[in-house]
């Protein structure tokens, strides 16, 4: 029997609270397993804490457990809603650059279906007189340049979901995306 594909769920949804990060990252997997396909998710390690353990030492085996985590998946799915700001959250961002430096395809999706520039201001400069892009894409073009460039998709939803972030729908598109990539 082929092993099936491994799918890394990057995406915000490690800052919620537990409860409602598990229920999302079940229906990710549940839908990841329709198609043969296995999510693991970051927190799918077992690290602990102790008490002499300095927080950045911490840190750093969380940044480590997740890169091995990456390492051993095929392909990345990320979830690339607006988090605490305009644009994805900034490790969701790093984990789709390092799956595709890798040359693994990237697949993402996204709530928000304002252009970058929307949700910038709509304006050319900010407050700080700084150019704000407008390439008419959902986010910074590194990140969609990169997504289309793995052989991925961004795929940007047309209505809310059943939560602010996240949408069955959705994700199951780039799960159909990824079986077929």
């Amino acid at each position: 029997m082929i092993q099936p594909k491994r799918i890394y769920l990057a995406g915000p949804e490690v800052f919620f609270p537990a409860a409602e990060h598990q229920a999302i990252v079940a229906e990710k997997k549940r839908l990841l397993r329709e198609y043969g396909l296995e999510g693991v998710d970051p927190l799918d390690t077992e690290l602990t804490f102790s008490d002499d353990e300095e927080k950045p030492d911490f840190g750093h085996q969380i940044y480590r457990a997740n890169r091995e985590l990456m390492d051993r998946c095929d392909a990345i799915i990320a979830n690339l809603t607006p988090f605490r700001g305009i644009s994805a959250d900034s490790g969701t961002v790093y984990e789709v650059g390092y799956m595709t430096g890798q040359g693994k395809p990237a697949f993402g999706f996204t709530l928000d279906s304002r252009r970058y520039r929307e949700r910038a201001g709509s304006t050319n400069l900010d407050e700080l007189g700084h150019t704000i892009e407008d390439f008419e894409m959902s986010d910074n073009l590194m990140i969609e340049g990169g997504i289309r460039d793995s052989g991925g998709q961004l795929f940007v939803a047309a209505q809310p979901g059943e939560h602010p972030f996240f949408s069955a729908e959705l994700f199951r598109s780039c799960v159909r995306a990824a079986a077929y990539a």
